[in-house]
Formats: C-alpha cells, sequence, structure tokens
C-alpha cells in the first residue's frame, strides 16, 4: 500500500520542478495551502445536501400541488371536449385520467421538484462564485492564477466555494439512484464522476484560482436550463422558449467565447510562461481541452434544434428520445383504446418546447 500511494503521490507528477509535498506541508503560522485531507469534508457535507434536498422537494411537492392538479385534472369544459370528440360519457372519461394518474410512472410533480432543487442550487452557487471572484484579483488578471504558484494561500471563501461544488456533485451521483430512472442513467453517472475527479484534481494539484473560473462560467448557463424545464413543465411554453432563447445566448458567450479566450488562454499560455510545464500540467489542459470540444458538440445541437424552431415555427415534437422520462412520454388524452401511452385525440398539440428538445444534449454539460 505504501507503495502504491508513494507511485500515486509522485512529486514529478504532481508538482513543478524543484518543488515539493514538503515545501508545502509546514506553511508559515495562519497560511494554508490545499491538501487532499480536506476533500473528505465533502462527503459529510455531500450527504447533509441531500438530505436538505429531500426536505425541499418535499415542500415543493406540497406548494405546487396545483401541477399536477393542472396536468392531470382537466376541467368540465375539456372533459366535454374530450366527451363529443371520442364519443365516450364524461364519467368514463374522468375514470381514463384517474386510471392515468394511478399508473405508476414519475408525476410531473417529481420531475418538477428535481428540476427546481437543481435551479436553486445552481442559481445560489453561481451568485455566491461570481460574487466572491468579484473580489478577487485573479479574475482582473488571469496572470495572477500563477504568480506564485503553487505557493498560493488557500482562503476560506474559495474553499467553501470548492467543497460546497464537490458535496453538491457527490450528492448528484447519490441521489441517481433514488431519482426518476433515466435512459441516461450511466452517462449522467460517468459525467458526475469525471466533475468529481476534476474538481478534486485542481483541489490537490493546488489550481483553485483557475478551477473557480472554470466552475463559474458552467453554472452561469445551468440554471437557465433547469428554468426551461420548469416553465415546460408548468406548461408555459412561450416563457419556455424565451428561456430557451437566453439559455442559447448565454452558452454560447461562456462556453465558445470566455471560456477558450480567457480561461484556456490562462491555463495553456499565461502559465506556460509564468510555471512552465510539468506532466499534471499536461493532463489538465488535455481536459479542459477536452471539455471545450463538448462544449462545440453540445452547441452544435442547441443551434440545430433552435434552427428547426424558427423554420417550423415551433418544434412539434422532440425527434429523440426523452431522458426525462423512464417509461415514455406523458399522455395527453385517452383515445379509443387507452394504455400506457395512447397518443392524443385529433385537435389536441402534443407541441415540445424548445428547451426540452435542447436538454438531452444540454443537459449533460452541467459542471465541468
Amino acid at each position: 500500500m505504501a507503495a502504491f500511494s508513494a507511485w500515486f503521490w509522485n512529486e514529478r507528477f504532481w508538482l513543478p520542478h524543484n518543488v515539493t509535498w514538503a515545501d508545502l506541508a509546514d506553511p508559515a503560522p495562519g497560511v494554508e495551502y490545499p491538501k487532499a485531507g480536506h476533500l473528505f469534508t465533502a462527503f459529510p457535507l455531500a450527504l447533509a445536501i441531500f438530505c436538505v434536498r429531500i426536505l425541499f422537494e418535499r415542500f415543493v411537492l406540497f406548494s405546487l400541488f396545483f401541477l399536477s392538479f393542472h396536468a392531470q385534472n382537466p376541467d368540465s369544459r375539456r372533459l366535454d371536449g374530450l366527451s363529443k370528440q371520442l364519443d365516450w360519457e364524461v364519467r368514463k372519461v374522468q375514470r381514463w385520467f384517474r386510471q392515468r394518474r394511478n399508473q405508476d410512472k414519475p408525476s410531473m410533480h417529481t420531475k418538477f421538484c428535481e428540476s427546481m432543487w437543481r435551479f436553486t442550487f445552481y442559481l445560489c452557487i453561481f451568485t455566491y462564485g461570481f460574487r466572491f471572484l468579484w473580489q478577487s484579483p485573479w479574475m482582473w488578471d488571469t496572470r495572477l492564477c500563477w504568480y506564485g504558484y503553487p505557493y498560493q494561500v488557500m482562503t476560506p471563501g474559495l474553499y467553501h466555494y470548492y467543497v460546497t461544488e464537490l458535496a453538491f456533485y457527490w450528492s448528484l451521483m447519490f441521489s441517481q439512484f433514488t431519482d426518476i430512472k433515466r435512459k441516461d442513467f450511466l452517462i449522467m453517472f460517468v459525467h458526475h464522476l469525471a466533475t468529481v475527479s476534476l474538481i478534486s484534481f485542481s483541489y490537490v494539484n493546488n489550481m483553485t484560482r483557475v478551477g473557480s473560473l472554470v466552475m463559474c462560467v458552467h453554472d452561469a448557463s445551468d440554471f437557465l436550463l433547469e428554468a426551461g424545464k420548469l416553465a415546460n413543465y408548468a406548461k408555459y411554453q412561450r416563457l419556455c422558449d424565451l428561456i430557451f432563447v437566453v439559455f442559447s445566448v448565454a452558452f454560447f458567450i461562456t462556453r465558445l467565447v470566455i471560456y477558450p479566450v480567457w480561461v484556456l488562454n490562462s491555463t495553456m499560455f499565461e502559465s506556460w510562461d509564468i510555471v512552465g510545464p510539468y506532466p499534471s500540467w499536461w493532463l489538465f489542459n488535455s481536459l479542459l481541452l477536452v471539455l471545450q470540444l463538448l462544449h462545440i458538440i453540445w452547441f452544435y445541437l442547441i443551434a440545430r434544434i433552435a434552427v428547426k424552431a424558427m423554420l417550423r415555427g415551433k418544434v412539434s415534437k422532440d425527434d429523440r428520445s426523452d431522458i426525462e422520462s423512464s417509461s415514455g412520454e406523458e399522455c395527453d388524452a385517452p383515445t379509443e383504446s387507452p394504455g400506457p401511452c395512447s397518443p392524443s385525440p385529433k385537435g389536441q398539440n402534443g407541441t415540445r418546447a424548445n428547451c426540452v428538445a435542447a436538454k438531452d444534449g444540454a443537459q449533460k454539460h452541467n459542471g465541468w
């Protein structure tokens, strides 16, 4: 075990030339450098976040009961219209809706509350991170991410920002086993694991200053995606479309402009001039470049959906599988042979919001 530990924590991989772990072990009084042991704090915090989420979702479930009522309890006018279209008695239509509500499928409530929780966290952590970075000198001069590296003090604000982000993604890994089972379960699990690995890697390597910039850039558009999904679940089509446009613009600016011009320029060129390359530097920048490639792919998918929406006026149906549900599409109304996923009767519009069509590709970008 000792041999493995010595191999894994090899100084020649992790640290710049002429720097050892011993140099970072005994800082001056009142000075703290990042240590791998600090990351263990994220585990109890992740459990606490998971518990807060459970309480939060139960509160939202209670306070937003109208959402399920609106989606699954049609008013008398709609019942009369369906009764005439299907040549059914009103009582038979009511019975069909009651059976649909009782089916073992994820309710709109559950989806809404999951997105509400993520929206709340992303918005709060982005607000905290942006306010913290606004007061940090390396936001205005990214060369300060590398001056004095790796002897850069870990401030309480930066530590809290890092550990909270790490704990949240640990909690997402836990909650995947209790959330609605989605078709992309394995993909998102790997994504969360990669995010946790990148955050942990940059912390141990004391690249926390540039790491905080990366996290803030990504958080800037994550909450907009969740806001769009909330608008869709609440059946506010125009609001959802508007948020989709804002999300697309924010995604383009943060991921395809700010990230490469501001962050990658610093990690690849400024750090090369100030610190110089070393093995973990090459790995870190390689991972950031892969992330940029994914940004380009994701934005292509978003742009394709936006163009299709403008040409058709609206997206009539998502032409890819809906990963938000594990058991198929929700049905809008009964048909002559009601089943788990019967099509809507003639005249019912099955339009899906633009932001929902984009979520399959864009949802995988949250975090690093």
